[in-house]
């Protein structure tokens, strides 16, 4: 549930620091949203979850495992949660590097690919 607002977040800093002009934070804002909550022509692209219990401790965990933000720990402990209860959950999608390097140390493979090591964050 997180991502709702830090996909918006980081679209809207790209827009202050001038790497996208407005119309396309607004594109892809507007597409965010429509994959995050559907649209009356279809359901949702991705599935939301709720903070599972435990979750927040284990993020604490995380944080201080992998060196990462509060809510980047509490994105892949949430994504920790997910698998432990459908083993098929296996990819983690972030431009964020300090995520992407903790999910591939857990497991996860990383989208987009080669993010996890080596990259600048976006």
């Amino acid at each position: 549930m997180l991502a709702r607002v830090e996909v918006a977040a980081a679209l809207w800093r790209k827009h202050r620091t001038g790497a996208l002009e407005l119309d396309d934070v607004l594109l892809l804002t507007r597409d965010f949203a429509a994959d995050y909550g559907g649209t009356p022509d279809g359901p949702p692209r991705f599935q939301t979850v709720e903070l599972a219990d435990g979750a927040l401790e284990h993020a604490a965990e995380l944080a201080g495992a992998h060196g990462l933000r509060a809510y980047d720990a509490i994105q892949l402990a949430s994504a920790l949660a997910i698998r432990a209860v459908d083993k098929n959950c296996a990819m983690l999608a972030s431009f964020d590097h300090d995520l992407n390097r903790a999910a591939a140390a857990e497991g996860f493979e990383v989208l987009p690919s080669g993010r996890a090591a080596g990259s600048s964050p976006a």
